[in-house]
């Protein structure tokens, strides 16, 4: 593994549920670059905020998040 590298899902869950990177940082109270940043990799949430970010769409923590990066959907 190189480095600390957090891989999400966070930009396929926004997509599939359609809904913008403003409305989920809105609903997490966080800035909508925020998101920006979490999508791209270029920050790795806080666990508090992991966490917030699976209860909003509903899902697992693991369904969200991985240290290793997820296989393609399809």
């Amino acid at each position: 593994m190189s480095g600390e590298v957090v891989h999400n899902r966070i930009a396929v869950l926004r997509a599939d549920r359609r809904v913008s990177r403003r409305e989920l940082a809105e609903a997490l109270g966080v800035h909508y670059q925020t998101v920006g940043y979490l999508e791209r990799g270029e920050y790795a949430p806080s666990l508090y905020l992991a966490l917030r970010i699976a209860r909003y769409f509903d899902v697992p923590v693991e369904s969200v998040f991985s240290l290793e990066e997820f296989p393609p959907l399809t």
